[in-house]
């Protein structure tokens, strides 16, 4: 059965700006880290992608390194692109990134120019691709120079393979350098990736934010939910089988129960806005103009539309904003 995309695909979907660039995302981007690859059932897969598009959500990140096993998402959803999705590719925006390990040697981390070609060459290729939408630098690399990793970024782009550059992981000052080589180079840089979520602030303590603000690009947020952290699974039990991200795992320094405690008082007032502790958690990223989109993970399609809902009430009052700050940064 061929696919035909949803006609009303656009008509609820809340569309972001990256700063003053030309790059629109959806406020909810589609993430591919989990669950998408050699181990996942395809059918499933391709539904649920399917289902992403046909509600609005038009942007699907993806990286070298996700699988499980190098390449498997991107293998994944280069089928599901050749079968389902080519006729809409002037709609989509499809980013991929390389710094993580990607294969055996030297070459198969960081951000060197060998690196980095040699990885989106590997990515189109697996994609079905001529180009991806945004190619993003995964993590800075302490080995080799930043001006040798923006020269390869912006020798990607004029060589046609990516339309815009981001970086991701990278903290305040570093973005900072980037963002000084980019605009020296005239490179179309865009956006920073990064982990940030409701309970982990670095990205605003260390500067990442600001800086992006004050040169007119984006942030775009992974980690939202803080691998289930921010979400009802463990409002009533301790989590102690939970497995956080390499960027999350502060969280639980002062224990489980301090941890359970606070995330009892910010579904509290999740209820009171009427909304779930993970979709409460949504809004607040998307509450600051600076986040340009979420990038969220589903595998059923009742999650992707309780992620959705949280579109619905984007606004927070400053005693709400004023309190999820309290509950937070209270040791």
């Amino acid at each position: 059965m061929v696919y035909r995309a949803s006609e009303h695909r656009y008509d609820t979907m809340k569309v972001r700006r990256a700063g003053q660039s030309g790059l629109q995302l959806p406020a909810l981007s589609f993430g591919m880290w989990h669950s998408f690859g050699d181990d996942a059932n395809f059918q499933d897969s391709e539904k649920i992608i399917l289902d992403a598009f046909d509600r609005g959500i038009f942007s699907f990140d993806l990286a070298n390194n996700y699988g499980p096993g190098s390449g498997a998402a991107e293998r994944m959803f280069g089928q599901v692109y050749r079968q389902d999705l080519k006729p809409y590719r002037d709609e989509l925006v499809i980013t991929t990134k390389a710094g993580f390990h990607m294969w055996p040697g030297v070459y198969g981390n960081f951000s060197s120019r060998k690196t980095l070609i040699a990885a989106l060459d590997r990515s189109l290729q697996r994609m079905g691709l001529e180009y991806v939408d945004i190619y993003y630098s995964h993590r800075f690399d302490p080995e080799t120079k930043l001006e040798e990793t923006a020269e390869a970024l912006d020798s990607i782009v004029r060589a046609g393979k990516a339309l815009y550059i981001g970086i991701s992981n990278y903290d305040g000052p570093q973005t900072a350098r980037m963002i000084e080589l980019f605009q020296q180079l005239h490179t179309p840089f865009v956006v920073n990736q990064s982990s940030y979520n409701l309970l982990n602030r670095q990205a605003e303590t260390d500067g990442t934010l600001q800086t992006l603000a004050d040169h007119d690009a984006g942030f775009v947020a992974y980690g939202p939910l803080a691998e289930g952290l921010l979400t009802n699974k463990y409002l009533t039990s301790k989590p102690s089988n939970l497995h956080l991200h390499w960027t999350n795992n502060f969280l639980l320094k002062n224990g489980h129960e301090r941890a359970l405690q606070k995330l009892k008082q910010l579904n509290d007032l999740a209820q009171n806005r009427n909304q779930t502790l993970a979709q409460m958690s949504l809004a607040w990223l998307l509450n600051n103009p600076t986040i340009t989109s979420v990038v969220t993970g589903a595998s059923k399609t009742a999650h992707l539309d309780d992620n959705l809902a949280a579109l619905d009430h984007l606004d927070f009052t400053a005693d709400e904003l004023r309190r999820i700050d309290q509950i937070v940064k209270e040791n």
